[in-house]
């Protein structure tokens, strides 16, 4: 059975138009399997859900959850919970871009292949683990992003 994905736009701050919603929620599942192709182990969460939540918040919203679950005080770009919920930071994934030169809907997905990579089983708390997961993240990435997809997204 495929993994059912429901993406949210729970912030006005950042502009995302219903399509991207839409074209994230159709690609998720391609993703999933491209970061459980990538599990740390056999046990991942990722393996076990059904529907996977993914809400996109703003910096306010993020902050408050970083602190509530990770007693880290700031706007994250991502937070995973293994339950099956992704958190995104909409308006850090649009500073981000802004920053790297890169169209926002690629750093929001970047974004969601994170979350999903957690799922997996990876980490990223020690460099060498982070430089794995970035890797698995970029090729995962770079097999997503598709001018199909970016099409979609009206790129």
């Amino acid at each position: 059975m495929p993994l059912e994905v429901i993406i949210g736009n729970h912030q006005e701050a950042t502009d995302i138009p219903e399509h991207w919603l839409t074209a994230f929620e159709d690609i998720a599942p391609e993703a999933a399997s491209l970061a459980l192709a990538r599990a740390t182990g056999p046990d991942s969460p990722l393996a076990l859900l059904a529907t996977l939540e993914v809400a996109l918040v703003d910096d306010e919203t993020s902050d408050r959850v970083h602190r509530d679950f990770m007693d880290i005080e700031g706007p994250t770009d991502v937070i995973t919970f293994h339950h099956g919920e992704i958190v995104i930071g909409a308006e850090v994934a649009a500073r981000q871009a802004a920053e790297y030169g890169e169209p926002l809907p690629r750093e929001i997905l970047r974004y969601l292949v994170h979350g999903l990579l957690h799922l997996a089983g990876h980490e990223d708390a020690d460099p060498a683990e982070r430089a794995a997961m970035e890797a698995a993240q970029e090729d995962i990435l770079a097999t997503l992003w598709s001018a199909d997809l970016q099409t979609r997204l009206s790129i």
